[in-house]
């Protein structure tokens, strides 16, 4: 089953807001998949409720945004998991978790994440500091609530505001180097948005930018993208502060 909450957000400690929430009239039946790149995914066996509850949530209770919590399957001894707590190789939960997401925002047009419930895991001593902050809770809702609470909500083109963000004024995309697949990098490669390529981040996907033709700057780390970010902000080119610098060329008549 899949619980909902809807944000205005949030448990009283956290300062926020919340509304209502809804359980599923049937069990999601989640499962998770791993294609043969390592990348992760997952399949949904009750996807009409799933969005029976949201559009319950939307239309009754005037939903901004929408947490889901969905029991996920337990899956204690797969290799995946151990790498993940080592902080190693790829979240085994999250292409699951993306389905029901992007389901939700796709539907709906309104922000959305979610926070799987899992049984608790036996302690490990050598667990990664990367992953620790996970294993405090079992479901990882607080965080969920708290992004949602800033999330930004869909443009209405017939109301526009002045504090409303277009894809115009995306001046700049930082993302790892072999994820350039996702519809909002391929959009943006058509403007003059700059796509800064991390090298560092290593992701199972192998989607390049030579691959698809998309012209990138390209870095070794986060720490070098922030640089490229700040060069760009104040109007400079990247390419004027490395020891070598490309002549003028003269162009024939």
């Amino acid at each position: 089953m899949a619980t909902f909450a809807s944000s205005r957000c949030c448990p009283c400690h956290l300062g926020l807001d919340l509304t209502d929430y809804v359980v599923t009239d049937a069990p999601l039946g989640v499962g998770l998949k791993t294609a043969s790149s390592g990348a992760t995914w997952g399949t949904l066996q009750n996807p009409d409720s799933l969005l029976r509850a949201v559009e319950k949530l939307v239309k009754v209770g005037r939903a901004e945004a929408i947490a889901v919590v969905a029991r996920f399957p337990d899956d204690e001894g797969s290799e995946a998991l151990q790498q993940y707590r080592q902080g190693q190789g790829v979240d085994p939960l999250a292409g699951a978790e993306a389905v029901i997401s992007h389901l939700i925002v796709k539907t709906f047009e309104i922000p959305c994440a979610h926070a799987p419930a899992l049984s608790p895991l036996p302690l490990d001593p050598a667990l990664s500091p990367r992953s620790a902050a996970e294993e405090l809770g079992y479901t990882f809702l607080p965080c969920v609530l708290v992004g949602l609470s800033r999330a930004p909500q869909f443009v209405k083109p017939s109301s526009p505001r002045f504090t409303d963000l277009w894809v115009d004024q995306v001046n700049a995309l930082v993302i790892p180097a072999t994820a350039c697949g996702g519809s909002a990098i391929l959009s943006l490669s058509q403007t003059s948005t700059l796509i800064i390529t991390v090298q560092e981040n290593q992701t199972r996907l192998e989607v390049t930018a030579d691959a698809l033709g998309i012209s990138t700057l390209e870095v070794g780390s986060y720490l070098e993208a922030l640089g490229a970010l700040v060069v760009h902000r104040a109007g400079m080119s990247p390419a004027a502060l490395r020891p070598a610098l490309s002549a003028i060329r003269e162009l024939d008549h």
